[in-house]
């Protein structure tokens, strides 16, 4: 086999696991519950950070008896262009729905803000 064909052979491969990935967490995205979880800002003091904000989950929530795994805080990737969301104005709460699998921490999916009681998804799209 030429050295070309391996080459595309290898990188077929590659974008077949990405994608593969990329499936399965829509799939646990429709399959798994979806619940809304009020978090704050974690950030430790890292040099290299990029666009994204880790969030820990405050309190205990549940989900149908099942606890929601805290311990590990989440990570919410930023889109470029659109400013960091994770410090609402006051008097307003940070929220993010995830998607809790059987096992693992939760997968963030969008963030939400808070306020007078009433949850309104944030639109972090450019």
């Amino acid at each position: 086999m030429k050295h070309s064909k391996r080459g595309l052979l290898i990188g077929a491969a590659q974008i077949l696991l990405v994608m593969s990935l990329g499936a399965k967490l829509l799939i646990d995205r429709t399959r798994y519950p979806r619940v809304w979880v009020e978090v704050a800002p974690f950030d430790p003091s890292l040099p290299i950070r990029g666009r994204y904000v880790r969030l820990k989950i405050i309190g205990t929530p549940q989900v149908s008896g099942a606890r929601i795994q805290t311990d590990q805080p989440l990570a919410y990737f930023i889109p470029d262009g659109v400013p960091d969301p994770s410090h609402p104005p006051s008097g307003e709460e940070l929220w993010a729905e995830v998607t809790v699998p059987k096992k693992g921490p939760p997968r963030p999916i969008r963030l939400g803000v808070k306020k007078n009681g009433v949850l309104t998804p944030l639109a972090l799209s450019r």
